[in-house]
C-alpha cells in the first residue's frame, strides 16, 4: 500500500479504534507514519492490560520505536482518533514526533488545545505541528456512540 492522505491515514486508526470497541476498551486508535509507511499501530487497551499507559498512542509509539529499533521517532507524523492527553503528548514529546494529527476534540482531557495546548508550550523542549479535526464526525461518532451503548448496558443491569 502507498502513502495516503491525511483522511485516508485516519482511516487506518479508525479500524483500530473499531478493534478496540470490540474489546470493551474506549475506541482510540493510532498509527505512527514515517516517509509514507506505517511503521506503528496501536488502540487503547488500559483495561484489558491493566495498564494506564495503554492508550492508542502510546501504544502506537512503543510499536514504532520497536520497529524501528529507537525511541526517537523524529521525521514521523501521529495520527489519532481522539485529541491526545497531557500524558500522550509527553510521549510524543519524549518520541520527537514530528507532526501530530488528530481527529475529534476532547472537551474533558484533550491537551491539544481543549483543556490546555501543551504544544503553544513554550518553556518545553520540543514542539511539534499539530493538525486537527480530520475526519472529526466520524470519529466522534465512533465514540459517542460507545459511550451509548456502555450506559444503555448499565440502566439495563
Amino acid at each position: 500500500m502507498g502513502p495516503m492522505d491525511d483522511a485516508g491515514y485516519m482511516g487506518v486508526a479508525l479500524e483500530l479504534a473499531r478493534e478496540a470497541a470490540t474489546l470493551d476498551e474506549v475506541p482510540v486508535g493510532a498509527v505512527v507514519v514515517l516517509d509514507g509507511e506505517i511503521v506503528g499501530r496501536g488502540f487503547n487497551q488500559p483495561i484489558g492490560r491493566h495498564d494506564p499507559t495503554a492508550h492508542a498512542e502510546v501504544m502506537a509509539l512503543r510499536d514504532a520505536a520497536a520497529r524501528i529499533g529507537n525511541y526517537r521517532l523524529p521525521g514521523c507524523t501521529l495520527y489519532v482518533t481522539l485529541e491526545p492527553c497531557a500524558m500522550c503528548i509527553g510521549a510524543i514529546f519524549h518520541a520527537r514526533i514530528g507532526r501530530v494529527v488528530f481527529g475529534a476534540r476532547d472537551p474533558k482531557t484533550g491537551a491539544a488545545g481543549s483543556v490546555i495546548d501543551l504544544f503553544a508550550e513554550e518553556r518545553l523542549n520540543h514542539h511539534a505541528e499539530i493538525a486537527g479535526g480530520v475526519r472529526a464526525e466520524e470519529c466522534g461518532a465512533l465514540l459517542s456512540a460507545f459511550f451509548a451503548a456502555r450506559r444503555q448496558k448499565s440502566e439495563v443491569a
